[in-house]
């Protein structure tokens, strides 16, 4: 991707954000200079802050997420937080690939927009596609979901997602941009994501202009 597409896209994050009256932290907004010499914080540490991707595809429109990761604790550093905290943008029809996390729970919470729809199937032991209907727990309730079946969350709704239950989402058609929060045990995007179909997860970056603000795999570069 190019840095000049990254740029515009976090400037339409920010927008689309205050248009819910969502708050980001301060450092959120920095430039990349105020970020020299903060390499130990919990921030740089445990990879908050932006995150962008399209999986390798070159298609962000059609294959991608932007995220903010808000909090999140370090397992590799034993770090005493346990929990972590994201806020995403999901567009119409825009995927999210099939995947699950052998280590993180997470709820996935649709806070506003458009309608969030997660496709659902359970995990073999050789970690296929099960073809058996799974339990899954939307608000407190369970349902009974059919391999490869949809569960659509309108806003204020939320499912929980259990280890290596594979999901894949994205923006209900016709129903617009959708503002979905995460809520989960500690996030590792390095090792904790178990891709279907094996694919990238951070994006190669030509860097065709100087970044607006950093994403979180940029820190090592300028901290």
């Amino acid at each position: 991707m190019k840095r000049s597409e990254i740029n515009t896209l976090i400037q339409d994050a920010k927008d689309f954000f205050a248009s819910f009256r969502f708050a980001l932290p301060p450092w959120a907004f920095w430039s990349p200079e105020q970020w020299k010499g903060k390499g130990a914080s919990e921030v740089v540490q445990n990879q908050l802050g932006w995150d962008l991707t399209d999986y390798g595809a070159g298609d962000f429109e059609h294959r991608g997420l932007i995220l903010f990761t808000i909090r999140n604790g370090n397992l590799a550093a034993r770090h005493p937080k346990k929990y972590a905290e994201k806020i995403m943008i999901v567009r119409e029809d825009q995927v999210c690939p099939m995947h699950f996390h052998w280590a993180k729970t997470e709820d996935i919470i649709n806070r506003g927009g458009g309608n969030l729809v997660i496709e659902l199937y359970g995990s073999t032991p050789s970690e296929e596609l099960a073809r058996e209907p799974l339990a899954v727990s939307v608000d407190g309730f369970t349902r009974i979901v059919q391999p490869g079946g949809k569960i659509i969350l309108t806003p204020g709704e939320s499912i929980f997602l259990e280890q290596g239950m594979y999901h894949r989402f994205y923006g209900e058609p016709g129903k617009g941009k959708v503002l979905v929060g995460e809520v989960s045990s500690v996030n590792d995007d390095n090792t904790d994501n178990r891709f279907h179909e094996p694919q990238a997860r951070f994006p190669e970056i030509d860097e065709d202009e100087a970044p607006l603000h950093l994403l979180c795999t940029d820190y090592p570069n300028y901290v």
